[in-house]
């Protein structure tokens, strides 16, 4: 009996170890993807480094998805259609999109409204619970996002809101995502969701880059094409591919908010990188980073009481 309770202590204490380790691997990847996208927009369209980050990710995962082929569902393969959309089509087009016109710590510190609105589309959509400290913390972090748009990068409020909002819209779509996986998907594996979602849409995208897109010609003819693709083949296998399946086995292990709190140090890392091509930045910013965080703290830390009905 001692044995065995010394067994499941040693496993659950190696499961935390694992949670934590992904935890800390996703901040770091992903931090760093924002500075990835701009380096990628130096030689590609943004609609091609968002198509060329998915079907890179949809090859890289395509191995997945013929050897698992016939384990899913039509009801699976509707909803990881969905899922697709949310994850595979929409973000990595509106991230891009969103940093021709801002700076790329700016998008790093936007997208850790995923948790708010996460909360958000669960409180809407799968009727979790909620207290009167996470709406105050709702409103407290789109007050600091409002507040950070009118100041960084010297530019006006209205310029930087014209392409933030891409990203709150891609935020948004993950917070459904995130959401549909926990309470929809449970009975698929986290390595399938991300193969089959992303081999979905990756088959169109793929068309479209070799059809409607100058990405043949560049690939011929500019000399800067390798050094670009090898930004959004970064970006596409570890920034996407790979770290898709790590936050959705994260998703499985604990719960929706703890994997996309996540996005909480997510913007140290933007910062970091854009501090270091040269991005402005002053102490303004951090007072605004801080009140963000600080509402992100409060819906988190609400949503630890919150249950589904």
């Amino acid at each position: 009996m001692k044995k065995k309770s010394i067994i499941t202590n040693n496993h659950n204490i190696k499961s935390v170890v694992f949670v934590w380790l992904i935890f800390f691997l996703l901040i770091l990847t992903w931090g760093s993807s924002f500075i990835l996208i701009k380096k990628g927009l130096t030689v590609f369209s943004s609609n091609e480094v968002g198509a060329l980050r998915t079907a890179i990710s949809s090859l890289v995962l395509l191995p997945i998805v013929l050897i698992r082929f016939s384990s899913i569902s039509l009801k699976q393969w509707k909803l990881l259609a969905i899922l697709g959309v949310l994850n595979g089509v929409l973000p990595p087009f509106l991230f891009a999109e969103a940093q021709t016109g801002i700076d790329s710590h700016l998008a790093g510190v936007l997208n850790s409204l995923t948790p708010l609105l996460t909360l958000l589309v669960g409180l809407i959509f799968f009727r979790l619970k909620t207290k009167w400290f996470n709406v105050l913390g709702i409103i407290i972090g789109f007050c600091g996002t409002i507040g950070l748009l009118s100041i960084s990068g010297g530019k006006s409020f209205e310029f930087n809101f014209s392409y933030g909002i891409y990203i709150i819209i891609a935020t948004t779509c993950y917070a459904i995502s995130a959401n549909i996986i926990k309470y929809l998907l449970n009975d698929v594996d986290a390595v399938s969701i991300a193969a089959f979602s992303f081999f979905i849409v990756g088959i169109p995208l793929i068309i479209y880059l070799l059809a409607f897109t100058d990405i043949v010609h560049q690939f011929n003819y500019d000399n800067n094409f390798c050094e670009g693709f090898i930004y959004i083949a970064i970006l596409g296998v570890f920034g996407t591919a790979i770290a898709l399946i790590a936050f959705n086995k994260l998703i499985k292990m604990t719960n929706v908010m703890f994997a996309t709190s996540i996005t909480y140090l997510i913007p140290v890392v933007a910062l970091f990188w854009g501090i270091f091509d040269g991005e402005s930045f002053g102490i303004i910013n951090l007072l605004w980073i801080s009140v963000i965080i600080v509402g992100v703290l409060l819906v988190n830390s609400s949503s630890k009481k919150s249950t589904k009905k």
